[in-house]
């Protein structure tokens, strides 16, 4: 299991749960006997002051009983429904900037349990161009992006930085010379590129005298096979494996913001673009 953020509000939400619980039990009935007894005498009904003056909530209940409701709301939000991501490295070129703030959709391919990562209810799957956001296999607390271009039963090849599906060439339409911007500003020169994944089209990074990694595979029934748009900068399925599905935690869908101190703080034109 990985003590990451999401297992922490877990945590925290089972411990004010147990404090919330304990109180409701054991003290507060001996409170509210203590404050009936004090009306009783005085002959009238206490305000909320004198009552907390006579029988005060410990201050950990009354905590527990304001903040857990709320934390339980965002880890609802959070596992099920939509999970903000912030992404660390230039392997999503040019789809992903570095400092691009995304949303990910929880639900896309099912939905599952927090801190195990067990799926409970089938919601879909992950279809041929999505950008996924996953466990990395070869350390679970680290999470990756990356698209998915081989589903379950396809046969690819790589050759000379190009893509093959199933016999069928992924076709490249060449842009011009990209031009990075901030902390992605190494990778101006390289070929920008328009490539179409048999009907799901978006642009990739080429360096068309870089090392390519040939490669020929049949992607297993259960596993997918993964590419970063850096083409050449990217540690992906090329070099690490098929990506099992239990390892999936989302599809991301749009950019909500984005901070590059390389590039003078917030890019605004990015703010609200949609993931393609």
């Amino acid at each position: 299991m990985s003590f990451d953020f999401q297992t922490i509000m877990v945590l925290v939400v089972a411990v004010m749960g147990v404090i919330w619980v304990i109180d409701a039990v054991r003290f507060a009935p001996a409170r509210n006997a203590k404050i009936k007894s004090a009306e009783q005498k005085a002959g009238t009904s206490l305000s909320d002051e004198e009552k907390q003056i006579i029988a005060k909530e410990p201050i950990l209940a009354e905590y527990s009983r304001a903040l857990m409701p709320i934390i339980l709301i965002v880890l609802i939000l959070r596992s099920f429904i939509i999970e903000p991501f912030r992404i660390p490295s230039g392997s999503m070129m040019p789809t992903l900037l570095v400092g691009d703030f995304i949303l990910v959709n929880k639900y896309a391919y099912g939905v599952r349990l927090p801190v195990t990562n067990t799926k409970f209810l089938d919601t879909g799957s992950p279809a041929r161009g999505d950008v996924a956001v996953f466990r990395y296999p070869e350390d679970p607390s680290t999470d990756y992006i990356k698209r998915i271009v081989g589903l379950p039963g396809d046969h690819l090849k790589y050759i000379n930085k190009t893509l093959y599906i199933n016999g069928v060439e992924a076709s490249q339409e060449v842009l011009g010379s990209y031009q990075g911007v901030g902390s992605g500003v190494s990778m101006s020169g390289a070929s920008e590129r328009i490539e179409d994944l048999t009907g799901i089209k978006h642009k990739i990074l080429v360096i068309p005298n870089g090392v390519s990694v040939p490669g020929e595979l049949i992607v297993p029934q259960g596993q997918y096979f993964v590419m970063g748009d850096n083409r050449d900068n990217s540690r992906d399925s090329r070099f690490w494996g098929f990506l099992e599905e239990k390892y999936l935690k989302g599809r991301a869908f749009m950019i909500w913001m984005n901070w590059d101190s390389a590039n003078s703080g917030v890019a605004w034109s990015r703010i609200g673009t949609k993931i393609e």
